[in-house]
């Protein structure tokens, strides 16, 4: 079992940066794959960006490619949501989850585990 925490959410202009981190619990994290979803108001919880076990292989929505960067480190348990130009419509609740899977799955469903969120919002 693992516990996950999110940090790093915040205000911020459009066109700036912020980096979210996933800080999670047990000595199991090197075992699992890592996302990180969103939640707009009034949408449904979407996939943003995914990273396989050993950190070899990453995966993004389209909407984010080019901005947003996924990494992890395993020693410290901690993964990692690196936002550059943000944009309004990125504005949502940010959630990391954790998956005993062997590849990075795009599907809430898929997940075990979930942290309680962080709210990032970008103003125009």
């Amino acid at each position: 079992q693992v516990q996950l925490v999110e940090s790093g959410g915040g205000l911020v202009q459009a066109g700036g940066s912020l980096r979210l981190s996933c800080a999670a619990s047990g000595r199991t994290f090197r075992l699992y794959v890592m996302a990180w979803f969103r939640q707009a108001p009034g949408k449904e919880r979407e996939f943003v960006a995914g990273i396989n076990r050993s950190a070899g292989s990453t995966y993004y929505a389209d909407s984010v490619k080019g901005r947003f960067t996924i990494s992890r480190d395993n020693a410290k348990n901690i993964a990692y949501l690196q936002m550059n130009s943000l944009k309004p419509e990125d504005t949502a609740v940010y959630y990391c989850a954790a998956d005993r899977s062997d590849y990075v799955r795009g599907r809430t469903g898929e997940y075990d585990y979930w942290g309680q969120g962080t709210q990032v919002t970008v103003s125009s």
